[in-house]
C-alpha cells in the first residue's frame, strides 16, 4: 500500500521572511504553535484539507551545496504565475519549466532560506 506525506517541515534562518514567501506564493496559512519561531502550516482551503506542515527556526547552519532536507512538490494551477510570485518574493527559479510526459510541467526553485522545492502543474495530457 502506498504511503502519503502527512507532514513536512520548512527550516528557516529568517522565519518571518520565509513565512511571507510561502504566504505570498502559495497562499498557505500559518498558526503560531509551541516555541518561538515555530508555526503550523495549513496548505489546504480548510483546517482539515491539504498537508499540514511546520515552519521552524533552523537548528543548525545550512552548509554545503547539496540538498539539505526534504524536497517537496507543490501542486499548482498556473505554473507561470507561481514562478513569477517565487521571484517577486525573493525566491530563485533553479530549473525552468520542464514538461514530464504524462505527468505535467515542473519548475524547481529555492526559497528565501536556500531550501530546494518544486511546483508542478499536473496534466496527464502533457507531452
Amino acid at each position: 500500500m502506498p504511503h502519503h506525506i502527512a507532514h513536512f517541515a520548512v527550516h528557516a534562518d529568517d522565519v518571518p521572511r520565509a513565512r511571507r514567501f510561502y504566504q505570498n506564493v502559495f497562499g498557505w496559512r500559518f498558526e503560531p504553535w509551541g516555541p518561538p519561531d515555530f508555526y503550523l502550516i495549513h496548505t489546504g482551503a480548510s483546517e482539515d484539507a491539504g498537508i499540514h506542515g511546520a515552519l521552524q527556526k533552523r537548528r543548525e547552519p545550512l552548509t554545503g551545496t547539496g540538498v539539505n532536507g526534504y524536497e517537496c512538490t507543490v501542486a499548482v494551477d498556473d505554473l507561470a504565475t507561481i514562478a513569477g510570485l517565487i521571484e517577486a518574493n525573493g525566491g530563485e527559479i533553479v530549473t525552468p519549466r520542464t514538461v514530464i510526459a504524462g505527468v505535467g510541467a515542473l519548475i524547481q526553485f529555492r526559497d528565501t532560506e536556500g531550501n530546494l522545492a518544486c511546483a508542478m502543474h499536473y496534466d496527464e495530457r502533457a507531452s
